[in-house]
């Protein structure tokens, strides 16, 4: 279940609002670093949540577009106080998906496309522990543990009977047929997999190596919503040193046309479940 006051979700509506007071001033962001004596970056990073915001920064900015109404300002101030609040990944420690992980706590819906491994939030516990430390062999146990923990803590929403995140999963056949960890866990995850398709918030497709060329060839992306109507959504793209967040109306667009297509390619949901049991069996021979 979401938290009330999730840090993450905050940075990035003060982040809006601050960039909506500086286009109204009608300033870029390079005027506004040269005023406070910045650099354009910090400005950026401001603006698009991905750094938390001190009050300071808040004050400094509303003085420069000459906000003159107090409440606006204590309003902005208070977003700014919470936005440094902790969530709860962050009792993990270092996670390199943090910002992440915050945006999918809030998410009311989620389409994820994953043509390598079965998407995170439908993982077992051993097959998220086999495949970390098959990803990363120089992490220490108790980093991978810290890690599935995570894994483990973010299915919650999943399972939640208050409003649970609609997930929508469109997986590649290529992750059904990687064996991670060994035959037998990897058929007590495909078997996992089918059970958790029953729920009627999550919708399970696969996408067959018949299929050939589609428009998911280039790889993984996940498409969060927010049940906020002025929180925008986004496009997550996960990269091995930073990853990829993209908000842009005209972005967001077509990430979405294209799981529109992908969906439409893909197996309906009773064939997924009759093509998963048939290879969940193969590996039960």
């Amino acid at each position: 279940m979401a938290s009330n006051v999730n840090p993450t979700v905050r940075r990035r509506r003060l982040g809006q609002e601050l960039r909506r007071l500086r286009e109204l001033k009608g300033m870029t962001a390079e005027e506004v670093a040269d005023r406070l004596l910045v650099s354009q970056s910090k400005i950026s990073r401001l603006e698009n949540g991905r750094r938390s915001i001190s009050q300071r920064d808040v004050r400094d900015l509303c003085g420069v577009y000459e906000v003159e109404d107090h409440r606006v300002v204590d309003s902005l101030m208070q977003m700014a106080k919470d936005s440094r609040q902790q969530g709860w990944w962050h009792a993990f420690g270092d996670i390199p998906y943090s910002v992440y992980i915050g945006l999918e706590t809030d998410a009311a819906s989620l389409r994820v496309y994953e043509p390598q491994i079965v998407p995170g939030l439908l993982q077992t516990r051993g097959y998220a522990e086999a495949l970390i430390t098959g990803a990363l062999p120089e992490t220490p146990s108790s980093d991978v543990e810290k890690r599935v923990q995570v894994r483990v803590r973010r299915q919650e929403r999943i399972a939640s009977d208050e409003s649970p995140l609609r997930l929508w999963a469109v997986v590649d056949e290529a992750a059904l047929r990687r064996v991670v960890g060994n035959k037998e866990m990897m058929r007590e995850q495909l078997e996992h997999l089918v059970e958790q398709s029953q729920l009627p918030h999550v919708t399970v497709q696969v996408l067959p190596f018949s299929m050939g060329a589609h428009p998911g060839i280039t790889g993984h992306y996940a498409i969060l919503e927010f049940p906020d109507a002025s929180d925008s959504s986004v496009v997550y793209i996960e990269g091995v040193t930073s990853d990829l967040y993209l908000e842009k109306a005209n972005d967001v667009h077509k990430y979405t046309v294209m799981y529109e297509h992908l969906r439409a390619q893909a197996l309906n949901v009773e064939q997924t479940r009759e093509f998963i049991e048939d290879i969940a069996k193969s590996y039960a021979r």
